[in-house]
């Protein structure tokens, strides 16, 4: 049975992700912030699969290391995917007000907190000849009012990511831009606007599985560009 870890897995694309996963067969660990979803989530999966929640923010090195260890209690790891992430203030402000203090929790979330827990869990990953996936934004490559922070975040993690494809051929590693989405954070981005017209994050698990069914060469790539196809096989080789 291939394990998954999935962070901010309680709703959005990590809960739909988690929960196409466990219809596969795959085995969850998964983490959130706040434990009432959290604990939402853990008991609508359980129903399709065995999955092990963990409470706790992921720029806190005691939580990755409750992951780590949760990972390290089945020997191999066969995805690890990085979703969790914080927009920064909101309603989001010009990057010249930004302060040190908020671009530094921005920068722990989105960029270092993944970098770390990658390295607490690369044996394992490296044992499955697994796969790395971080959430990116198309704020990484293009430039919007109020989006600075997050933006400058998602372009280090996809430098990141990239660099961990070329130190380490044996796994594959992708950043990948969902597009927009009818998220909580998306709506936090724009308060007060209806962002119905956004597609629900469900849109975009079959991109996700076609990846992990495909195994392209490590890189970016656009949700947008992944159609959904039948019968995929979502056990990374």
């Amino acid at each position: 049975m291939p394990l998954a870890l999935i962070t901010g897995a309680s709703t959005g694309l990590g809960y739909e992700l988690a929960a196409a996963l466990a219809e596969d067969g795959w085995e969850l660990v998964i983490d959130a912030r706040r434990p009432d979803l959290l604990d939402r989530a853990t008991a609508r999966l359980a129903g399709r699969g065995a999955v092990t929640a963990i409470c706790g923010d992921i720029a806190d090195p005691a939580h990755r290391g409750a992951l780590q260890a949760a990972v390290a209690a089945r020997s191999q790891l066969d995805l690890l995917v990085h979703n969790a992430s914080t927009l920064g203030p909101t309603p989001l402000p010009q990057l010249t007000r930004v302060t040190s203090a908020e671009f530094a929790r921005v920068l722990e979330v989105n960029v270092l907190a993944p970098t770390a827990l990658t390295s607490a869990v690369l044996p394992a990953l490296q044992r499955a000849g697994g796969v790395v996936v971080g959430i990116s934004s198309d704020a990484a490559v293009e430039h919007y009012p109020g989006w600075g922070a997050y933006g400058a975040a998602k372009a280090a993690l996809d430098h990141v990511h990239g660099t961990l494809a070329v130190e380490h051929p044996e796994l594959h590693v992708y950043a990948v831009d969902p597009g927009d989405m009818r998220t909580e954070m998306h709506q936090a981005a724009f308060p007060g606007e209806d962002i119905s017209d956004r597609p629900d994050p469900a849109a975009v698990v079959p991109a996700l599985l076609r990846l992990l069914a495909e195994l392209p060469p490590s890189g970016r790539y656009r949700a947008a560009d992944w159609q959904p196809i039948s019968g995929t096989r979502r056990v990374p080789a």
